[in-house]
Parts: structure tokens; C-alpha cells; sequence
């Protein structure tokens, strides 16, 4: 997809005679706000860099940010991300040639996007391994055998313990090597460290594990931690790559307080915050912070059970957006459809912007081709989960 040369003063007339797809765009008047309905970027799997392909719970396709980015930005823009999870917004943005920031409130977030912003050469990886010596004996939870095979388990708190000792030290490939271990603790295949378990974007308890594995008759195989980084490395270096860039900047925080980040100095913002009351972050990521040496007990997620406490937790996001974001820069801001389409959050993020310097451009609704327009207020075409993409979009005043 090519950039539109006339960015924001055109956007609104972009949205409205988009046919990538074949279709026309649908454009709705409903309960005050404007809808944009159309197959805005492809359902297809695996259309942007390989570098996308680490797994975290709730997070937007690569194409969602492109679309946006060729639209409202230029290269050397910085774009930027409040909550940004795997970091798929930041990393978007360097492999377009934009400058990239990102924060969130888990320490996990930076381990994950920062080697993949600046990749080592797949032989870095592969020398870094060799001297790491996976076969000393290191502290470990013996109920992680529910998991592990015994001899998988030495070698991963043997590797646990290695970066640990290091972590105010690691080189660009050890960040890297902590980054795969992370993504592959737990999985439904091979090319995981466990034995068969859920998909490797949430890790069950240790009770639920050792049910699954009585269900299925399943003991942990011995799996070769190195090899297993060696061939996701691979996989992920496949390309493309961020071509070279000055260093992102990378905060871990609350989005409402990021004092690193300078007044109006962010072209575009693409985010999407915690949804209400639908995810486990601490939960999912329990595994994950037991390897990175993180108290789960300390990173304070948020999560929200009545629409009133999410819609001023919006509110406080948008505000210190209101700040970072340059004059005529924008904010799309992807929402969720919750509580089985009942409540529409788009709603209630038009609300929490309210007396702010945001005016809203409208709602884009990708409506994929396995969805139907006439369900896009719902999602009475599946039993659960989120079928559209939703974003509100704001431009600066």
C-alpha cells in the first residue's frame, strides 16, 4: 500500500473512498458518531516482517498500524504506542523508516520489542549460545515439571539464571536470546520448551497443566533449549528488517505519566488500551515473569470492571496524549467489542475525550471478509470474542 502525500488534511476523504478490497466504504451516522465500514487491510496471515511473529495475549494484527502509519505519517515522524504489549506499533513504525517510542506498564513489553528494533545477525545469536553453559545446576520450582521434562527444566534455570546474573550487561544478541526463551516457554508444538499446552500467548496454572497432561496421557519431552532459539531466531531474522535507526525510546509505566516523552513531538499515536473486564494480563504472564525475574505481584496492570472506572482510565491516557502529540498530529485508538456486543467502547472513548484539545475524525470499522457489515454493531455472527477492528481516530487541534 502506497502513502498518501496529503496525509491528515485528506484522511476523512481517503476513509471514504477506500476500495482496496472491491468493496465500497460504508460510511454510518449512529448515536452521534461517525462510522467508516469497510475490509480496510487483509484477514490473510503472515503478510508483514516474520519479525511480528512473537506471541502476546491481545494484540493487533501488524497491518492495523501500517495502515495508519503510510496514511498520517512521514519517514523520520516518530510514532509511538502507550500500550504496547509485543510492541507490534513501534516495530511497525522502524520498518516503515519512522522513529519509534513505546511504553507500558509491564516490564515484559521492553524485553520483547527492543532486540526485534535492533536485531542481531543470526551468527551473534549462535556465538552468545555457545557460551552459555546450559547444564549447571540453578535454583528452579520443581512444580514447573508439570511442563518441563527434568532435564529441559535444568537447562532453562540454568539459562534463567545466566541472564539474570547479567542483566544490567547483556549484549544486543543476549537481549535477543532472552527475548525467544521468553516467547517460548510454553506452547501446542515442538518448537516449544514445554510439553502440549494452551497457545504460547498465556500460560495455565500448574493445577490446570497437570490436568491437561492427565487428559491427554502426555509425560514433557526432552526438548534442546538452544536449538529451539537457534530455529526461532531464524525464523524471526527471516526479514525484513528495520533498516538502522537512532535508538527507540522504550518506557515502562503508566500511560498517563510518561515525562519522557516531549510535549507535541509525536506525529502519530497508535494504541489500544486494555480492554474492559476481558483479559488476565497478570495471569497469562505468570511463566513469563517467573523467567524474567519479574514480581508479577508489582506491575501493576490495570483492569477495569464497570465502564465508568475504564472510561476514566481512557480518559487519563488521551489527556497525556493530548500533550505528547503535535499540533495536527493524530491518535487512533482500537477498542473492543465486550460483554457480547452490548457495549460498544468506541462510545465511551468519544466521552473520555471530551473537553479535550482531540477533535474525532470517526470510527474505522475493518470489517473482514468472514464478518458481515450488517453484524458490525455486534457480534452476533460468532459466539465470542472480537470480530471488528474498531479504532477512534482524533486529530490534534
Amino acid at each position: 500500500m502506497t502513502a498518501h502525500p496529503n496525509l491528515s488534511s485528506g484522511i476523512t476523504e481517503s476513509l471514504a473512498a477506500f476500495s482496496g478490497f472491491g468493496r465500497p466504504t460504508e460510511i454510518v451516522a449512529r448515536d452521534g458518531l461517525t462510522y467508516f465500514v469497510n475490509e480496510f487491510w487483509t484477514a490473510r496471515q503472515r503478510q508483514s516482517s516474520s519479525l511480528h511473529e512473537i506471541s502476546y495475549r491481545a494484540c493487533f494484527k501488524a497491518e492495523l498500524p501500517r495502515f495508519f502509519i503510510e496514511r498520517l505519517t512521514e519517514p523520520g515522524d516518530l510514532v509511538y504506542d502507550p500500550f504496547m504489549g509485543r510492541g507490534t506499533t513501534p516495530l511497525e513504525a522502524a520498518l516503515l523508516g519512522r522513529r519509534a517510542a513505546g511504553n507500558d506498564v509491564n516490564p515484559l513489553s521492553a524485553m520483547l520489542v527492543g532486540p526485534r528494533l535492533s536485531p542481531p545477525a543470526l551468527e551473534e545469536v549462535g556465538e552468545a549460545l555457545a557460551t552459555i553453559d546450559l547444564d549447571v545446576e540453578a535454583e528452579s520450582d520443581p512444580d514447573l515439571l508439570a511442563f518441563y521434562h527434568p532435564d529441559t527444566l535444568r537447562q532453562l534455570a540454568a539459562l534463567r539464571a545466566w541472564l539474570l546474573a547479567r542483566a544490567d550487561r547483556l549484549t544486543r544478541a543476549e537481549k535477543w536470546i532472552r527475548m525467544v526463551a521468553i516467547n517460548r516457554l510454553t506452547g501446542h508444538s515442538s518448537g516449544f520448551f514445554s510439553v502440549y499446552t494452551l497457545p504460547p500467548n498465556q500460560a495455565v496454572s500448574v493445577a490446570s497443566q497437570r490436568r491437561i497432561n492427565t487428559k491427554r496421557g502426555q509425560t514433557p519431552p526432552r526438548r534442546d533449549i538452544a536449538a529451539i532459539i537457534l530455529r526461532k531466531s531464524a525464523s524471526l531474522l527471516a526479514g525484513p528488517l528495520p533498516p538502522p535507526a537512532e535508538p527507540p525510546l522504550l518506557m515502562t509505566g503508566r500511560a498517563s505519566h510518561t515525562p519522557a516523552l516531549a510535549d507535541a513531538s509525536v506525529a502519530l499515536a497508535i494504541t489500544s488500551p486494555p480492554f474492559l473486564d476481558v483479559v488476565d494480563y497478570a495471569g497469562d504472564n505468570w511463566l513469563r515473569c517467573w523467567f524474567a525475574g519479574i514480581d508479577p505481584k508489582t506491575v501493576a496492570i490495570d483492569h477495569h470492571r464497570t465502564v465508568a472506572e475504564w472510561t476514566a482510565f481512557v480518559r487519563a491516557a488521551l489527556s497525556e496524549l493530548a500533550r505528547v502529540v503535535r499540533p495536527g498530529g493524530h491518535v487512533a485508538f482500537e477498542v473492543g467489542e465486550v460483554r457480547g456486543g452490548r457495549i460498544l467502547l468506541e462510545r465511551h472513548v468519544a466521552e473520555a475525550a471530551e473537553g479535550l484539545p482531540l477533535d474525532f475524525i470517526g470510527v474505522i470499522v475493518n470489517d473482514q471478509a468472514f464478518t458481515k457489515t450488517a453484524n458490525c454493531w455486534g457480534v452476533g455472527n460468532n459466539s465470542r470474542g472480537t470480530n471488528t477492528n474498531r479504532i477512534c481516530l482524533f486529530r490534534r487541534r
